[in-house]
């Protein structure tokens, strides 16, 4: 299901009768939650995005993160690497006093390393997006938590992908930062099994209609 038609989908499934993941407790959670944690990403400014989000996010929370979201985009021309990095050093002393984004230096530096970074696995691979999913053979991995204790914070693959990011000049890539960027682009499906979002996806894969999940 397409990100548009999943909007469509859940804004039509009353919000009282979605049982979600155990983190999303908030509007902006939840959100982001049904329209899209886990679902597949294939879109090269979207795969940059959230490397620039996910490791804005270390030290702090992930709704922090999404409240500032709309001012990184505004801060950093909507995600687009071939211009985040031309960033000049005026520029990052221009983003250290924007109160809208994390104003920690060595993450607004690492924006444009990786940017840079961003720009040569693209010639490498032609795209990014072929890049980053052959670290989970070019499909989704779905798991099966009960609980949001039975998610790693990192695996194998996440450990794999961090090591060869650092091998390219990325940086604020650790393996657990790995995950939750996998996580997100749906290169890993980790929604609780009794999460709307998992009864939706088990149903398509059986050929139901796209109606309210039985």
């Amino acid at each position: 299901m397409g990100r548009s038609l999943r909007r469509l989908y859940t804004a039509f499934m009353p919000n009282h009768a979605k049982t979600r993941c155990s983190w999303a407790r908030n509007d902006l959670a939840m959100r982001y939650h049904d329209e899209e944690w886990g679902v597949p990403v294939h879109d090269d400014r979207t795969f940059f995005e959230f490397l620039i989000l996910e490791g804005a996010q270390a030290g702090l929370s992930w709704d922090t993160i999404l409240k500032k979201r709309d001012a990184y985009r505004q801060a950093f021309d909507n995600f687009e690497p071939e211009k985040v990095a031309r960033y000049t050093q005026r520029k990052l002393d221009a983003l250290m006093k924007n109160e809208g984004i994390v104003r920690n230096r060595l993450k607004i530096a690492s924006s444009v390393a990786n940017a840079k970074a961003f720009l040569k696995v693209q010639k490498e691979f032609g795209s990014f997006d072929k890049y980053i999913w052959q670290f989970v053979g070019g499909k989704p991995k779905v798991n099966r938590p009960r609980k949001l204790g039975d998610v790693p914070a990192k695996t194998a693959e996440s450990d794999a992908m961090s090591k060869d990011l650092r091998k390219r000049g990325f940086n604020f890539v650790g393996s657990t930062i790995c995950y939750a960027f996998m996580q997100a682009t749906g290169l890993v499906d980790d929604h609780a099994v009794d999460c709307f979002r998992k009864q939706v996806s088990q149903a398509q894969k059986q050929g139901r209609p796209k109606g309210r999940p039985h």
